[in-house]
């Protein structure tokens, strides 16, 4: 994300170009990881572009927060494994696209926050219903009925973050950290892992019995792949498998 002027806030033409990225990578079977990382230093997102918004009256607002939810789902559903490098602040609609991946890396000195309470909203694009399954129903209610920032430790001290890192004087920590994780994903077998997502993201909406048959699903899916067989070949003849996500 490059919006310098408006720290990356989320506007119209912002978001549109989120929505085309999202559906050429949607389409886009050689890719395994997807990083949203900012070129912007010292910020990730700074949330919705109130600017912006002052100007929209109350059925535009409504319009706008639905398709700013619409992008946060999109983002979740992307097929391959999703990484938010959080370097400064990612506040309000900004924390909520960093929810809406599956991993998120920290810089230490990041600051985060559903602040949107402190501006008389409530938080729009998800973030009422990831954040609590992301940290727990009560700590979530505190820190959206407060509107409080919390850094980067903090966020990896109730689970908000998988990982944290110093900042770095290139101000980059958080990306360099997520690439080193991305790198830890990319030789795995490219349909297990996008099946594996597939599973925990539906199975955690439904009772453990279901979730299970949507397992039995997923796995049935991959059984008969050539990365499954590879990886079968791979495991007796004791040698690095080479998967072709197929």
């Amino acid at each position: 994300m490059n919006r310098a002027h408006a720290r990356n806030s989320l506007g119209r033409v912002l978001v549109n170009e989120l929505f085309r990225v999202l559906e050429s990578l949607r389409c886009d079977e050689k890719i395994r990881v997807v990083v949203f990382k900012s070129e912007v230093k010292g910020v990730f997102c700074a949330g919705a572009d109130l600017k912006e918004r002052a100007q929209m009256n109350d059925a535009e607002v409504g319009h706008f927060v639905h398709r700013l939810r619409s992008l946060m789902d999109e983002i979740a559903a992307l097929p391959m494994p999703t990484i938010a490098a959080i370097e400064g602040y990612a506040l309000g609609g900004g924390l909520e696209l960093a929810l809406a991946c599956d991993l998120r890396i920290a810089a230490s000195s990041a600051k985060m926050g559903l602040i949107e309470t402190t501006r008389g909203l409530l938080p729009g694009a998800g973030g009422t219903q990831r954040l609590p399954r992301c940290i727990g129903i009560g700590l979530a209610k505190e820190l959206i009925f407060t509107g409080r920032q919390i850094n980067g430790q903090q966020a990896l001290s109730i689970g908000l973050v998988n990982h944290t890192v110093p900042q770095n004087d290139e101000g980059d920590a958080a990306y360099q950290r997520a690439l080193t994780l991305a790198k830890e994903i990319l030789p795995q077998a490219p349909i297990a892992v996008k099946m594996g997502k597939l599973a925990i993201n539906r199975g955690i909406e439904v009772d453990i019995a279901s979730g299970m048959a949507i397992e039995g699903m997923c796995y049935a899916q991959n059984i008969p792949t050539r990365d499954r067989q590879e990886g079968m070949a791979a495991f007796r003849e004791k040698r690095p498998p080479q998967f072709i996500g197929e």
